[in-house]
């Protein structure tokens, strides 16, 4: 027995699930259509042609600083395979682990002199 066939079947498996979710798709959902399903859906305001004053949109940099912390968050991640090698590793990971947060420090201390981490 190969030790690849778990991970063969499991991909057979996955795409036999894909295939057949797709296929089987027009014929089980829904077959009548209402208006009020096919109007974009915004949050549940009402679109309208003209621009509500303070209101309705987000600023980008409120996107910007979420997706600066989600970017920090996934960068620490990193550090979970070092801290639990770390006895393995020595002197060398220890110099890998300061060299790593030094680089995530300078590109947060870059963010935030630029202003990205700023509500206003």
């Amino acid at each position: 027995m190969s030790p690849y066939l778990p991970l063969v079947l499991m991909a057979a498996l996955a795409a036999g699930f894909a295939l057949f979710s797709v296929t089987a798709a027009p014929y089980v959902g829904p077959h009548r259509y209402n208006r009020a399903k096919l109007d974009p859906y915004e949050c549940g305001i009402e679109p309208s042609p003209h621009p509500v004053v303070g209101a309705g949109r987000m600023p980008v940099a409120y996107y910007l600083t979420a997706m600066l912390f989600i970017l920090f968050d996934i960068e620490m991640v990193f550090l979970y395979p070092f801290a639990v090698t770390a006895n393995a590793l020595g002197v060398f990971g220890l110099v890998e682990i300061v060299l790593f947060i030094v680089t995530v420090g300078f590109a947060y201390i870059y963010v935030w002199r630029r202003g990205g981490l700023d509500w206003n």
